[in-house]
């Protein structure tokens, strides 16, 4: 199937997720994460009307984004390193995976001279698993209070988690209630409006609808199995 079929086809799911769950499907959109994947690709992503692309390398989207066209936003999905900052402000209009004080005041830093705000999801590594990038739970309001505090031109707009991998997605339920919970929380604490969940990806995504996300970052359904290169 193409793309724009694929694309149909996972709104249905989206749509029949919503329904289980008492949700506005208008409320779940779609991160198209696009790893590996040619331009044409996620020109023809773009075209069936996701709500964003997804990469995980900076230096990916930064030699994909100029052969795109159209106003579609551009998210950072993967680990972010701090020589690498500065080349992805240039590239995406949101960062999902900001997990650390160092990394939050390397990006105040390169934005304060542009006058620019970064929406800024903050990745909650809700398994606790050492490989993996992501704030612990206990971690997440001591970042949270500093970037309020110190990094004005960062703006809290949501939660990011990867649950531990399972063939079941059912296992990935508490993960996901465990994110919108601690979401909820830092709602409360910092009096903050609502918050962006961004969490389920191909094998998993509806469930984390069930559970509350608002954004679900679909790769593989989307476009097939990953290629050898860009």
């Amino acid at each position: 199937m193409s793309v724009a079929d694929n694309v149909r086809h996972a709104r249905e799911r989206i749509a029949a997720a919503c329904v289980r769950a008492s949700r506005s499907v208008a409320e779940v959109r779609i991160v198209a994460v696009s790893k590996t994947q040619p331009a044409s690709a996620v020109s023809d992503a773009v075209a069936a009307g996701v709500d964003a692309i997804g990469e995980n390398r900076v230096q990916e989207g930064a030699g994909k984004r100029p052969l795109v066209s159209g106003v579609t936003p551009w998210h950072l999905v993967g680990t972010l390193q701090r020589n690498k900052v500065r080349q992805a402000m240039e590239v995406f209009d949101l960062v999902e995976t900001v997990d650390r004080i160092e990394l939050a005041d390397r990006l105040q830093l390169q934005l304060g001279p542009s006058g620019r705000t970064l929406p800024v999801f903050f990745e909650v590594n809700v398994g606790g698993e050492a490989q993996k990038g992501g704030v612990r739970p206990e971690g997440l309001m001591p970042l949270v209070d500093h970037v309020l505090a110190r990094c004005p031109r960062l703006s809290p707009a949501g939660l990011m988690t990867v649950p531990p991998y399972d063939p079941d997605p059912e296992r990935s339920r508490p993960h996901f209630v465990a994110l919108r919970e601690l979401a909820s929380r830092l709602a409360r604490q910092f009096d903050l409006p609502s918050l962006d969940l961004s969490m389920g990806m191909s094998e998993d995504f509806e469930v984390a609808i069930e559970e509350g996300a608002t954004w679900v970052r679909l790769g593989r359904i989307l476009f097939g199995e990953r290629r050898g290169g860009i």
